[in-house]
């Protein structure tokens, strides 16, 4: 089974977090991660680096905190997962490096490619806003942390 990091994981639950909140006010790391009993520790390096990606925007001040740097409509799963853990291969012969050694006689390596690109294209076409549900707002004040995305093959 093909499963996302903890890390992507819980930067999905946490763009999820800030696109349930109205008036696109920044919130703090410490207000997610009780949202959903995340490490506080662990959540704010996340944070960090998806404002380092893009996807965030940080607030300094007694009012600072995180808020989504364009709609969640246009935040992809894909991205985030990408932003946190980089890039996304099933196997090592696929990688940003080129071929592995065997390359000359893999059978393999094209079937691979092909469940390694839908994959993306999956993720590609998943929104931050497609993960969130009315009431949704409410309910993850009193949510405890779990999967989102797990993919079986």
């Amino acid at each position: 089974m093909l499963r996302l990091t903890k890390k992507a994981d819980y930067g999905l639950m946490a763009l999820k977090y800030l696109a349930e909140q109205t008036g696109g006010s920044a919130h703090s790391a410490k207000d997610i991660a009780e949202a959903y009993h995340i490490p506080p520790q662990l959540l704010a390096k996340i944070l960090q680096t998806l404002a380092k990606g893009g996807l965030l925007v940080s607030h300094a001040g007694t009012n600072g905190g995180y808020a989504l740097a364009k709609p969640a409509n246009e935040i992809t799963a894909f991205e985030v997962i990408r932003t946190i853990d980089g890039p996304l291969f099933i196997t090592s012969c696929i990688t940003i490096h080129g071929a592995c050694d065997l390359t000359s006689t893999c059978t393999i390596k094209e079937p691979l490619r092909k469940v390694n690109d839908s994959i993306k294209d999956l993720l590609s076409g998943i929104y931050i806003a497609d993960l969130v549900e009315p009431g949704d707002a409410e309910r993850s004040k009193h949510a405890v942390g779990g999967g989102l995305v797990s993919i079986a093959l």
